[in-house]
């Protein structure tokens, strides 16, 4: 849709172009009748948006001229007024009085479009001054459209989570044969995560995406050695440790992983002692979530079945994680699994009765 706002007021062109704009139609604009005629026979616009009082020529003498005209006389032309509307009669197809709602001015321009003709808009007169009614019809609207755009940012978070989340299980269908491990793992993850350090996953959004995701890579890996329920040989296994590179690699594009999920895709393989990979990080080298991650994901593994061995008991996965602080996990994370195991123990047990 093309527009064209005819007013002589420069800082009100700019408000109904910023409030047109966000609908992502071409918006033109003109300071005089003059002008708008010029444009006009450059441009034929599907909507004319025309203040009345202009000097020069008035709003309603351009208004009458393109009505009378047959080239024009199909525009749609809302006028916009400071007077009572029984007061205009020039041909307008709608009529706004000042001050008006830029998203009910929209709303209208949207129907003119789609509907032809209509009534004229109604306003009681101010009993505050137009200028302050003004910043008030403003201030409400852009209320109006953060809301909106709130919930827009929520469902689309929410269909990306959805997304990442059926990627996440059919990976894990190809690789262990369940879907259960990236629900509990994340769970796991943000419970340690909060006792740790809280509100650190809500700074970081991706972070949650990097949880579900960190095993991506092992979509590049060949099945004969993911699959493989026999040990891996040296060879094989340096291939397997490409898989959180090959990670990196393939969410390397995506915004809003950078940070915070990418790192956990990368290194939630690394250990506290060094001896991990593919960076050999040491001690707090290995960014927050990655060394969190590590012991969500370490506990799940413990106690799941795998191809190659039966799932441990929950105590006896605690027991092999005490074990390795300050060689495989981060100490301050494996004293958080003290405070949260009643958290981690439940969801644990909720997956376990699902």
């Amino acid at each position: 849709m093309n527009i064209l706002l005819v007013d002589d007021e420069p800082a009100l062109r700019e408000l109904l172009r910023v409030t047109f704009e966000s609908t992502e139609v071409t918006v033109e604009e003109a300071g005089s009748a003059r002008e708008a005629e010029d444009r006009i026979r450059a441009r034929r616009p599907d909507v004319i948006v025309l203040d009345v009082a202009m000097p020069g020529m008035p709003g309603t003498h351009l208004c009458r001229r393109l009505k009378a005209a047959p080239e024009t006389r199909g525009i749609p032309i809302v006028l916009l007024t400071g007077s009572d509307l029984d007061d205009i009669h020039a041909g307008a197809d709608a009529v706004v009085r000042k001050p008006f709602s830029p998203l009910e001015l929209l709303a209208l321009v949207e129907r003119l479009t789609a509907a032809g003709p209509l009534s004229p808009i109604a306003r009681p007169r101010p009993a505050a001054p137009e200028e302050e009614e003004e910043l008030l019809l403003y201030a409400r609207d852009l209320r109006h459209l953060l809301g909106v755009e709130r919930r827009q940012r929520a469902l689309l978070e929410r269909s990306y989570l959805d997304t990442v989340t059926a990627l996440a299980t059919a990976l894990e269908w190809k690789d262990t044969g369940t879907h259960d491990h990236s629900r509990r793992v994340v769970r796991y993850a943000l419970e340690l995560l909060a006792a740790v350090e809280p509100g650190y996953a809500a700074r970081e959004r991706g972070l949650e995406y990097g949880f579900l995701l960190h095993d991506v890579g092992k979509l590049a890996i060949p099945d004969e050695i993911l699959l493989k329920s026999s040990p891996l040989t040296a060879g094989e296994r340096a291939q397997m440790e490409q898989h959180t590179l090959l990670g990196e690699e393939i969410l390397g594009g995506v915004e809003l992983l950078r940070g915070a999920g990418l790192d956990v895709v990368r290194s939630h393989h690394e250990r506290w002692d060094g001896a991990g990979y593919p960076d050999a990080l040491r001690g707090h080298e290995t960014p927050l979530g990655a060394r969190v991650f590590a012991v969500a994901d370490t506990l799940d593994a413990m106690t799941s079945d795998r191809p190659y061995r039966r799932a441990l008991t929950w105590d006896d996965a605690r027991e092999e994680i005490f074990a390795q602080s300050g060689r495989q996990f981060d100490p301050v994370v494996v004293e958080a699994f003290h405070d949260a195991e009643p958290m981690l123990l439940e969801a644990y047990r909720e997956a376990a009765a699902a």
